[in-house]
């Protein structure tokens, strides 16, 4: 990413969409986060160099860019950060026979709090073409897909009910005669941006999409404003709260 920025020029929201396209299993804010750090836009004015003595320190020597890599370069110009989001409001008590929609941000169904509900129906939904304007790789995709599978699977025997991959959710949801579709709370990317979508297809049909915000994630939330290691060092106290441990 550094010799992409610094010694190639290159923009580094195209280096960063490349990723969102090969790795298989990318994260919308990770990744944006990692290639603004190296660019020195995340914690402004600090910057990650990519430098040949280092590279050919840890690869044995078997690569050693000496003069070919721009070794002093500024930081990229940043603009003015976005002001952090409030963190979302805690899940409301569920109760009642609910369709559950499962997604590849959050394939761990077995620890969602599902209060005093009863699963009747599962759904998965996988947008993998949704990372970038120009898709995604084959591999990615299929990746995915496997990944939906195996949460799908799980969820069916954990829950004692019938689990599919959806194309049509609104039509899927109505079908289960559910009132409620409950989902885990994706916080931003394609998948996030597609729930939006869904919700308001739903809604149309008299149905509610219930998102589940963890209580994990609930605690940690107002603790991202900037980058990796200042969250983690003021996130690591709960680590030792009483049922504060992350579910995966």
């Amino acid at each position: 990413a550094s010799i992409w920025c610094f010694t190639l020029r290159l923009p580094w929201q195209c280096g960063a969409d490349l990723f969102l396209r090969h790795l298989l299993d990318a994260d919308a804010a990770s990744n944006t986060l990692s290639w603004r750090w190296v660019a020195g836009l995340q914690t402004r004015g600090k910057h990650y160099v990519a430098r040949a003595e280092n590279i050919a320190r840890y690869t044995r020597g078997r690569f050693n860019p000496v003069g070919e890599l721009n070794e002093t370069p500024a930081p990229l110009p940043s603009t003015t950060p976005e002001p952090p989001k409030p963190a979302p409001r805690p899940s409301a008590p569920l109760s009642g026979d609910v369709a559950l929609l499962l997604h590849e941000d959050d394939l761990l169904p077995e620890t969602l709090p599902m209060g005093c509900s009863r699963v009747v129906a599962i759904g998965g939904l996988a947008v993998p073409a949704g990372r970038s304007p120009s898709g995604c790789s084959l591999l990615t995709t299929e990746w995915t897909n496997g990944a939906l599978a195996d949460g799908l699977w799980r969820a069916a025997h954990h829950f004692n009910a019938p689990a599919q991959s959806i194309t049509d959710i609104a039509a899927w949801a109505e079908a289960t005669a559910c009132e409620v579709v409950v989902t885990p709370y994706a916080p931003a990317g394609w998948t996030a941006d597609r729930l939006v979508i869904i919700e308001d297809q739903l809604a149309a049909r008299g149905i509610r999409l219930h998102r589940i915000l963890r209580p994990w994630d609930q605690d940690r939330w107002p603790h991202a404003t900037g980058g990796f290691f200042a969250f983690s060092a003021s996130v690591s106290h709960l680590e030792t709260v009483a049922g504060s441990a992350p579910d995966a």
